[in-house]
């Protein structure tokens, strides 16, 4: 086993990582932002190094910044966890050359089945059928257009560098497919860095059934069963489970097999899990995940076997210590993912702030992975993850049960949840009897009864809010050091009494809090004024990335006027009625919080 490994990553997975590594003995190292400075992850660990910046691009994805955490830590191993560099191919050769080893499969594997259209053509050798699609890259409308005409609307349009459902666009006609082609790179571009995509046909009414694999550098090969991910709202996974609900074992063993041939075919070592559409009794080859699952812990549930622990022992070279006949299951397990995100009327916006409280939920056969405790305070920078809830049972109904009554246990206080979303779904008679597909949510289920979010408590002073860096000398056995401090940012007494004096306090605080909205990316939108039936507000903090209106411009309720990003989601903010553009306060790349005004329609 490696000495030291670097964790390349942040929150939940992050922590994960850590935990299994500090139980093998391992020296954990987490790398942070300076908006994670006092994350979770980072009290976690044996050592941490600061990456600088608070934006992805910024620091978990700098390539220079993360290699060299590695080199001053002396890591014998990085673990990417998902999402970031985790299929990479570049980074992963990167930190081989570093003499590191990647706790993930070799570069090859990762670029055949990184690139969707690859991927699609390596199902097709190993044997398996795949959607109905193109194997080149998306150039134009027309050819969006053209596709839909032939295999008929609707049409998906994905990322092929992505996953997660990041870059993926659904066009229900001709109308919309130079809109959501725009939409698909632009997310695509800014969650993985490349912004080329592809068509499928879109199925109607599939099931979403994916298969863990584990292959070890010996030639040794085995699938731990499968996991039904069909319960998903923006193409993003609400609840996940194990074994898939009413998919016969003559299936279930196919796509075991199937899975293999695909991992086999592009040469594939450590954990992965290849992802399949079901539809009226037929799979078809979706595409493969070169990493570990957000949703891997149902399946350990099942098995009883440490997936990262796993991957561990492979990057360092050993054998699977298991074959297939080996592998046994008991019992269901149920994931739920603990989203910042508000579900009121169904619109499930983004809710980054402070976790003002945070009560888990605990009891016989419920785990809970999270990258937050109580106090933290969760960026808008990054994914909405607060955590994972999973509970076992032996049978699914239980494990349904159990996971109901641990969400309900559950206190999260400061930030809004899917909470009351999931409780709907785990409710639901369609799920109780496993009859949902992938568009159920979107096409079956009502939230907008759901009650509105508690209102988050207000902002914290100077000493639990806004911090800032200063240069402090030091001294240390005689020896002069300048180190770096985050410390609270305190305003200066301004001396008087009286109203020359308060309001000479007055001004020296609202400089303060200018000058902390000013050091966000971009430039600061309008402050908060209160809603009319004329002004669109932006919904919840966010940066603005697509202004799609001008002052003089005729619009009608419902129209989009611009896009907000958040939580790596783009959220359309609409007109609420018709009217001219009197003004528009704000312009790409500006930084809002919930409330400013973006537009003005008079």
């Amino acid at each position: 086993m490696p000495a030291t490994v670097l964790v390349a990553n942040r929150g939940e997975i992050a922590v994960r990582v850590i935990r299994t590594c500090r139980e093998l003995g391992i020296r954990a190292v987490a790398v942070y932002s300076d908006l994670d400075r006092d994350a979770l992850h980072v009290r976690l660990a044996d050592d941490a190094y600061a990456l600088g910046g608070e934006s992805a691009a910024e620091s978990y994805l700098n390539v220079a910044k993360v290699l060299d955490a590695a080199r001053r830590c002396g890591a014998d191993a990085v673990h990417p966890g998902y999402g970031f560099f985790s299929e990479n191919t570049e980074f992963a050769r990167a930190v081989m050359a570093a003499g590191a080893r990647w706790v993930g499969p070799p570069p090859e594997a990762i670029e055949a089945m990184g690139d969707k259209v690859s991927a699609r053509r390596t199902a097709e050798r190993a044997g398996v059928a795949v959607v109905p699609g193109t194997s080149t890259e998306l150039t134009s409308t027309d050819e969006v257009i053209g596709f839909g005409d032939t295999h008929g609307w609707p049409v998906a349009i994905k990322a092929s560098f992505g996953g997660g459902g990041r870059g993926m666009r659904v066009v229900n006609g001709p109308d919309d497919a130079a809109a959501a082609l725009a939409s698909a790179r632009r997310e695509a571009k800014a969650g993985f860095g490349r912004a080329e995509c592809y068509l499928e046909r879109y199925l109607a009414h599939p099931r979403h059934v994916e298969v863990q694999v584990l292959l070890d550098s010996h030639g040794n090969g085995v699938w731990l069963g499968e996991r039904d991910c069909s319960t998903q709202r923006r193409h993003q996974k609400l609840v996940e489970e194990t074994p898939a609900p009413g998919v016969p074992d003559e299936l279930r063993h196919a796509m075991g097999g199937a899975a293999l041939h695909v991992a086999r075919e592009c040469g594939y070592q450590n954990a992965g899990t290849v992802e399949f559409l079901v539809e009226d009794g037929a799979f078809y080859f979706l595409e493969m995940n070169t990493r570990l699952q957000v949703e891997h812990p149902v399946t350990e549930m099942v098995t009883g076997l440490d997936l990262v622990a796993l991957q561990l022992h492979i990057a360092d070279g050993g054998p699977l210590p298991f074959s297939q006949a080996d592998v046994t299951t008991t019992g269901a397990a149920v994931e739920c993912r603990v989203n910042a995100e508000d579900p009121t009327g169904g619109r499930f916006l983004p809710s980054p702030g402070t976790i003002s409280r945070f009560r888990p939920a605990g009891g016989f056969g419920v785990r809970v992975d999270a990258g937050y405790q109580e106090g933290d305070v969760l960026p808008g920078a990054y994914d909405s993850l607060i955590a994972k809830i999973i509970a076992w049972g032996p049978d699914r109904d239980t494990a349904r049960r159990r996971l109901i009554r641990a969400l309900e246990e559950t206190e999260v206080a400061g930030v809004a949840t899917t909470i009351p979303a999931q409780l709907a779904i785990l409710r639901h008679p369609d799920f109780e009897a496993g009859t949902h597909y992938t568009s159920w949510v979107e096409e079956k289920l009502d939230f907008t009864t759901l009650p509105p979010a508690a209102p988050a408590p207000p902002a914290a002073g100077a000493e639990g809010g806004t911090r800032v860096a200063r240069n402090v000398d030091v001294e240390v056995d005689g020896r002069r050091y300048q180190v770096r401090l985050w410390v609270p940012e305190v305003v200066p007494p301004v001396r008087g009494t009286g109203a020359v004096g308060r309001a000479a306090t007055a001004a020296v605080s609202a400089g303060a809090a200018g000058a902390a909205r000013l050091r966000t990316r971009g430039r600061t939108a309008q402050s908060t004024v209160p809603a009319t039936s004329g002004t669109v507000v932006a919904p919840m903090q966010g940066t603005v990335i697509v202004v799609s209106v001008a002052a003089g411009d005729t619009v009608s309720a419902g129209q989009s006027v611009c896009v907000l990003e958040a939580m790596k989601m783009e959220n359309n903010v609409t007109a609420e009625r018709d009217g001219a553009v009197a003004e528009v306060k704000v312009e790409v790349g500006d930084t809002v919080s919930a409330g400013d005004v973006l537009i003005v329609i008079e």
